[in-house]
This record gives C-alpha cells, structure tokens and sequence, in this order.
C-alpha cells in the first residue's frame, strides 16, 4: 500500500453521504444543531500610533487598512452579518494603564450599512497603545454564542503592548471554552515577533496568519477571509472523544470532528468501511503552546487484530504552528480469506464490514513551564467513498509468454549491437 497525504482541504472538498452496514456510526452532520443563523465576522483593527508608519507602497499602514476595509465592505455578502471593533483609537495621553482599555466596537454585529461601516473606518487616526488581548476578549463578547463557527479577523503591524491579557492565552482560553471561534491574523509589519503573537493566535483557535506586504494583499486576503466565513460556518466540526484503545473507540461517519490530545498520547476511533469501499482520512494538530524543537504526528489505519494497514506521518523542527497527517485504504485491497473456495448454492455471501482503527499519536514535548491540560487542539476529517484503484499498467504476459518475449528482445538487442559495431570497426580500418 503506497501512503499518500491528503491535506485537510482536499478530504474536505471529497466528504459525501454514506450508507454504512453494521452498527450506525455517529455522523458529524447528525451531531450539529440545524443551522439557522448567518455567518458572523468581527474585524478587529490596529489604529494604534504605530500604524502611522508609511512603508506599504509608499503608504501608510492605516490608509492602506482603510481602503481594504471599504473594497471588502462593497464585495460583502448580503447574508454576512458584520461588525468592526478597534484597538488603540481614541486615547491621545501617555497613561498606559488607561491607554490599554482603549477598544471599541464601532459598528455592531448585524446586518451591515454599507455607508456607515465605510464612514465610520475612514474617520479613524492612529493614536494610542496596543491592547491585542482585551480586543480579542471583547470581540469574541460581541459575536455572542450559537450553534455555528464565528470568525474574527484580526489585523495589526505590532505585538501587544499591553499585556496581561496575553493575547495568546486569550487565544487559548477561548478554544478551550469550545466557543467554536475562529481567529484570522494578517500582519502588516515584517517583526519576526509580531509573526510569532500572531501565528500563536491564529493556531490556537484552528484559524491562519497571513502576512500581507502590499495593498493588493490584504484586501484579497481579507475578501477570501469573509468569504470562507459565509462558505464554511455551517460545518463546524463535531465534538468526539477519543479512546486509549480501539475496543470501545467511537465509531465515526464521514465528517469533521474535534478533540484535544495531550503530549505523547494515542487517541482511537473507528470507521466502518464496506468492500469496494476506500478510507481517506486526515488529522491537523494545532500547537497551541511552546513545545520543543523535532516533533511529529502519526496517523494509522490498522485491523481489528492490531495489524496495520496504512499510516501517514509528518514531522516539524519549530517553523510551524500547525502539523498535519494523512491516508488512503481501499477494503479492497486485503487478501480475501475465501478467494479459490468453491462457492455454495444455498448461501448468498454477504459483504463483510470492516472496523478499521483509527489512532492519532502526537510526538511533542512541552518546553519548561509549559500547561499540559487542556490538551491540544485535533482536526480529524473522515471519508469513505467508492474504491478508485489506480490505473493498471502495460501487462506484458506470464510465464512462457513472458520468457518468449524477453528472449525476443534479448536477441534483437544483440544483433543490432553486432551490426553497429561491424560497421564501426570497418569505417575505422578505412580510415
């Protein structure tokens, strides 16, 4: 069996209904409540003095944020609802126990005037300090609870000034919460700190970091943002417990599932998968707090008995903050225990279901000081489609056939060799 990985948006753009035999398996759709709210997105924009720097383009990291703002505003989709809170906007003094309360939601989340949104971020001015964390912790208050994923996109050219709250561990303290929020970053200042804050924060609540280094990028990438919110807010992964072992594991549909797996562990789960059948899955464990240098994920198929059937690892050295696994098995492509067996005319065979174990196992460890509970955020997407077998390839024939062949070539090879070097040895004697 050739391992192949499969990242996490391919398996999902290939997840379809599938009718399994045997006991029902718990299905990520079946667990979700019925989806009867719109997408949700809180911009959270840096106006703090810094952002009066002029190097985008010859222009300042403000301007350029403002005019992202209004081209993602016209392009939004009326369904989207939408607010816009800021940090470091309106606190001119030099007082930082006072300039590090300065965040306000100036336009609420809801149905969005166009024309107020747009005004309301083209009157903003650089003033005042950084307060990362409590903006996270305020927008996260104003996208409410629900049933769906919410999104915030947060925007900045520097690292909190600010904390406490470390926007990180705000980060952290919100996936643990199971808020089912989502934390976009775009970074318009090349600080390998800035970097690391905002990476942190995007891992920790399964979001991405982006660093936007014209105009052009970040008014794309804050289009393709609230777009994914109003694309996948209704697939918010179903929450599922893991074993130690694989008797007793949960037993799993196609569909998107969350856990949380703590250093070193193994967590199991199971997937029917009838003959003619293929398993894809994959896993994405999100690093979510400082852990040592040289790590890995390890994601295994393997039978009932232990054997295993197939398995995909990754491994990292510290230069990301999110790992991923995948695999491929057909139940096709096992040995069948009755091929040669005369078949008998008073029984129908009946396919057989088979139970494949699922394990993910983490290789990290924490650095000094590090939390170890809660554990650490997993993706695990499970599909099971038709078998597509790979394309056989030229049959060049068996036993004698194949000899005669070889034979065959074997002697033309040499007499055009003989040919080739009876001329060579003639035209060199002439000359």
């Amino acid at each position: 069996m050739i391992n192949k990985r499969w990242s996490p948006a391919v398996l999902l753009g290939l997840l379809a209904a599938t009718t399994l035999a045997g006991p029902a398996p718990a299905s990520a759709d079946e667990k979700a409540e019925p989806v009867s709210e719109p997408p949700r997105v809180q911009l959270v924009l840096d106006v703090s003095g810094s952002m009066r720097a002029t190097d985008i383009d010859g222009r300042s990291r403000i301007s350029v944020a403002q005019q992202a703002f209004g081209e993602v505003v016209d392009a939004l989709p009326d369904e989207t609802q939408l607010g816009i809170r800021v940090l470091g906007a309106t606190y001119k003094g030099k007082d930082k126990q006072q300039g590090c309360l300065d965040t306000q939601q100036i336009v609420p989340v809801g149905p969005v005037d166009r024309a107020q949104a747009k005004a309301a971020v083209a009157s903003l001015r650089p003033t005042g300090f950084t307060p990362v964390g409590l903006a996270l912790r305020e927008a996260a208050e104003d996208l409410g609870t629900g049933t769906t994923a919410r999104r915030i996109v947060l925007i900045t050219d520097g690292e909190d000034t600010c904390a406490p709250p470390d926007p990180c561990q705000v980060a952290r303290e919100l996936a643990a919460q199971g808020t089912t929020l989502v934390v976009d970053t775009l970074g318009l200042a090349p600080d390998e700190k800035v970097r690391r804050q905002l990476l942190c924060i995007a891992a920790a609540t399964g979001g991405t970091y982006t660093a936007a280094t014209s105009a052009e990028d970040l008014t794309d990438r804050l289009k393709q943002l609230v777009d994914r919110a109003r694309d996948t807010y209704a697939t918010t992964p179903a929450k599922v417990d893991g074993t130690d072992v694989c008797q007793g594991a949960p037993l799993l549909a196609s569909g998107v599932y969350t856990d949380r797996e703590t250093f070193s562990e193994h967590r199991w789960y199971r997937v029917p998968v009838q003959p003619g059948q293929e398993l894809r899955a994959s896993v994405s464990v999100a690093l979510d707090r400082p852990v040592n240098p040289d790590y890995g994920v390890l994601l295994r198929a393997t039978a009932s008995d232990g054997r295993e059937l197939v398995r995909g690892v990754d491994a990292g050295s510290g230069r990301t903050d999110v790992i991923s696994a995948g695999l491929r098995w057909s139940a096709s492509g096992d040995v069948d225990d009755t091929e040669g067996a005369e078949p008998t005319p008073q029984t129908t065979p009946t396919p057989e279901v088979t139970t494949v174990c699922l394990v993910v196992s983490n290789m990290f460890s924490p650095k000094a000081g590090t939390e170890k509970n809660p554990g650490m955020p997993v993706e695990l997407t499970v599909d099971v489609v038709a078998a597509s077998p790979a394309p056989d390839g030229p049959d060049l024939g068996r036993g004698w056939v194949l000899l005669l062949l070889l034979t065959l070539a074997g002697l033309l090879t040499g007499l055009v060799t003989g040919l080739l070097t009876r001329w060579w040895v003639a035209t060199w004697r002439e000359n």
